[in-house]
């Protein structure tokens, strides 16, 4: 929940922005990506191919947890991130897994800064589902 916060907080149409030809003229995207999650079409291609989930939609917010559970299990499989480590799993899903194996966060601190938000908001969450359990006994 704390990823799809960060990405497009919780909004389902959000895209990045356009790119102008000789400043004047809407061109393209900066990138493929859109939806919750913000996932960029190769990745989503990829979870979509390797969950046989043919239908899913990045502007589902059903399918945009399934992805990012999805890519904690590939980063936790791939990386040895512990699931429950939000700090490292927002870096390997901004980077990418081969990104973060490099280490090219280190060099972006607005990168580090965002992992760390959502590493909060991850336990804000937390701490009020554990509230909500506490009161259905």
């Amino acid at each position: 929940m704390a990823v799809i916060w960060r990405e497009s907080g919780f909004r389902q149409d959000v895209r990045p922005p356009r790119t102008y030809l000789l400043g004047v003229i809407p061109w393209g995207r900066q990138s493929s990506s859109h939806g919750f999650t913000q996932a960029v079409e190769g990745t989503w291609e990829w979870y979509i191919d390797s969950t046989g989930n043919r239908g899913a939609d990045r502007d589902d917010f059903s399918d945009s947890a399934d992805f990012v559970g999805w890519y904690v299990d590939r980063s936790h499989r791939s990386n040895g991130i512990a699931k429950t480590d939000a700090y490292r799993n927002y870096l390997a899903y901004h980077e990418g897994h081969g990104g973060y194996q490099r280490g090219t966060y280190r060099r972006k601190p607005a990168v580090r800064r965002a992992a760390k938000e959502v590493a909060d908001m991850a336990q804000r969450y937390r701490q009020q589902l554990r509230r909500c359990a506490s009161h259905l006994g």
